[in-house]
């Protein structure tokens, strides 16, 4: 959360010292750095986890849509600093095409489980780049819970990958954009622009998983929004009745929440820095466990705020969170009475209402366009023995 100040100052700040022999002194920068190894990156997983299970999950309980509850799954890729060991484990994007080399940084690829209309982060599951987005994502399904709709991004579409989310659970869905490669044999027309087709299952998906079927019937709704192409999305909600052509038209555009919860930890918590801090693979995975933690932690503060506000948790300001929760941490870093300390949060709570952001205007239309040019300059890669790497 305070990724402007150096982590010797925020351990200043918070007041920590190490005993020594009945005295308190200030904690030298050597004995952060050694205690952080000394922590390793396991109790921070299981804290994120622990948390997230219960908070993520009773947050979608309670923004149901037609008794569902909603979340969104997606991948996402960050940059870690560029030191050998963590080039060795992590990886990165290899030589492309024209002449372009690998990529500058060793990447983390992740993808992610959020609960939709309040963005608390169920689960994350991440590692080295080379491994596809697949893997990473039948990860979470275990921790998808029973009556539940997942938005996917149509990357996603896989028989291997979402046959098994909706097969391994009870009532759990799925929900996605169809690909124009997509194929598949129409079976009954469930309304003007609503259809129930079946695809055939690869024999190269059975072979990974004998226990996929042959076919596999899903759903396909045709639909258009002014300003864009036409559209098919596919689903395994099959009953009309139950889950309307409309509402799961209108329910789709939510799955874009997770690409906005992506860009509040990148952009706003990060700060868009080139790369996070860790030059060791147990410091990645530190880190990234203590920024979806902090993340969470700012989220669900929020959905109180909300709450009390008697508005949506999308209503409520990332930003103006975030800046006020710092302040107050910082308030907090003084000599105050413990007795004055819930009567200022309240007054925070109170003061944040106060940016509540408006609704948000359906009718928007976000053509995709560049907005900064990249660079004409050659990349300034790593040297590697004293030659530049290729």
């Amino acid at each position: 959360m305070m990724r402007d100040r150096p982590v010797t100052d925020v351990v200043d700040k918070l007041d920590l010292a190490l005993p020594s022999n009945g005295r308190r002194e200030p904690m030298a920068r050597s004995a952060v750095a050694q205690a952080r190894a000394k922590l390793g990156d396991e109790p921070m997983e299981w804290l994120f986890l622990w948390s997230a299970d219960a908070w993520a999950h009773a947050s979608a309980d309670r923004h149901r849509w037609r008794g569902l509850a909603l979340y969104g799954v997606d991948g996402t890729t960050l940059r870690i600093p560029d030191s050998d060991e963590n080039r060795s484990h992590f990886g990165g994007q290899s030589a492309g095409t024209k002449g372009r080399g690998p990529s500058a940084y060793p990447l983390v690829r992740g993808v992610g489980l959020m609960a939709l209309r309040s963005h608390l982060l169920a689960g994350v599951s991440f590692g080295p780049f080379e491994n596809s987005e697949y893997t990473y994502a039948t990860d979470l399904w275990p921790s998808v819970p029973d009556n539940s709709l997942t938005a996917v991004d149509r990357g996603f579409f896989s028989a291997g990958i979402l046959i098994p989310l909706a097969r391994d659970g009870e009532n759990r869905h799925w929900l996605t954009r169809a690909k124009k490669n997509n194929r598949w044999k129409l079976i009954r027309h469930l309304g003007r622009y609503d259809a129930l087709v079946e695809f055939q299952v690869s024999s190269e998906a059975r072979r990974k998983d004998p226990t996929l079927p042959k076919t596999w019937q899903v759903r396909a709704i045709q639909y258009q929004r002014k300003g864009f192409q036409p559209q098919i999305l596919l689903t395994s909600l099959l009953d009309v009745e139950a889950y309307p052509t409309g509402e799961i038209v209108r329910l789709y555009h939510e799955r874009w929440e997770i690409e906005l919860g992506y860009d509040e930890i990148k952009t706003e918590m990060l700060d868009r820095e080139e790369a996070i801090r860790s030059h060791t693979v147990k410091g990645v995975q530190q880190e990234l466990w203590g920024i979806f933690l902090a993340y969470n932690l700012i989220r669900l503060e929020m959905e109180r705020i909300a709450d009390e506000a008697e508005v949506d948790p999308m209503r409520i300001s990332f930003v103006t969170s975030l800046r006020y929760i710092r302040d107050e941490w910082f308030w907090l870093c003084g000599t105050r009475s413990p007795g004055a300390i819930p009567k200022h949060l309240r007054a925070m709570r109170e003061d944040i209402k106060r940016f509540i952001l408006p609704l948000r205007r359906q009718d928007r239309v976000y053509p995709r366009a560049v907005k900064i040019k990249m660079s004409n300059y050659p990349l300034n890669r790593r040297r590697l023995n004293g030659k530049p790497a290729k």
